[in-house]
């Protein structure tokens, strides 16, 4: 795709994804979730993109594997437009928040969103680092049970029927999805950026100064909060249920 092109599946994407966001403000939302209706509507949202973008990123690997081999100069319309549709959504999500929550709540995803942003566009609109933003949405595969886990809170579905008040015990539902979050989470967050470190150490001195800040910069702020929320959601989904059995 030409830059032109390019621009206007940003722009398209994002309108898109805003798009289905006025959608789920018309679709019912459990009761538990009422008073949260924004949050519901921009888990749903997120949760849509993840499993678009996560499916679509495993199809680039393993129909184009040289993309993996070559993350500068590797390119095909369907990694590009991939990049270039995530690109619009992250745009949507990040004025979705900034418009619609406190900073105070939101100041960690806008953070890094716009890490996210400043890498993507330029990819996309340089047509170059294609591969390494292609390999970074693999990360939202874990996104999709991580926004799942969410919607599972928000409906009140976290523990089974009855033991709410008294011993409350985690749904069937819900241990399964916290299992399969914590080890995507591994999987597809922290072993995908550990591997990314190590390629972008390796092939720095082949990138330009400025591309290789971004990347060291952004790959640091991503890495960090991974292990944050690696912490948190152990924290809440085993340690908690460890010590309430004892």
């Amino acid at each position: 795709m030409d830059l032109r092109t390019t621009l206007l599946v940003v722009g398209g994407s994002a309108c898109s994804f805003k798009l289905l966001n006025t959608i789920f403000r018309w679709l019912p939302a459990p009761e538990s979730a009422r008073e949260k209706t924004w949050k519901w509507r921009n888990i749903c949202t997120s949760l849509a993109h993840s499993s678009l973008t996560g499916t679509w990123a495993v199809l680039c690997l393993y129909r184009q594997p040289q993309i993996a081999q070559d993350l500068i100069s590797s390119l095909s319309l369907s990694s590009h437009s991939l990049v270039a549709v995530s690109t619009g959504y992250f745009i949507s999500d990040f004025l979705d928040g900034a418009l619609n929550q406190p900073f105070k709540q939101s100041w960690e995803v806008l953070l890094h969103h716009s890490a996210v942003i400043s890498c993507f566009i330029l990819a996309a609109t340089s047509r170059l680092y294609v591969g390494f933003a292609v390999v970074s949405l693999l990360i939202e595969i874990n996104s999709v049970f991580l926004h799942v886990r969410q919607l599972l809170l928000l409906s009140g579905r976290r523990n089974r029927p009855g033991t709410e008040i008294s011993a409350p015990r985690p749904s069937v539902t819900y241990s399964v999805t916290s299992w399969l979050n914590l080890g995507t989470l591994l999987v597809f967050r922290v072993c995908t950026t550990a591997w990314m470190t190590r390629w972008l150490a390796a092939n720095g001195k082949h990138m330009p100064r400025y591309v290789l800040t971004m990347g060291t910069v952004g790959l640091s702020l991503i890495s960090t909060m991974n292990l944050v929320l690696f912490y948190r959601l152990l924290r809440a989904d085993i340690l908690n249920n460890t010590s309430r059995k004892h």
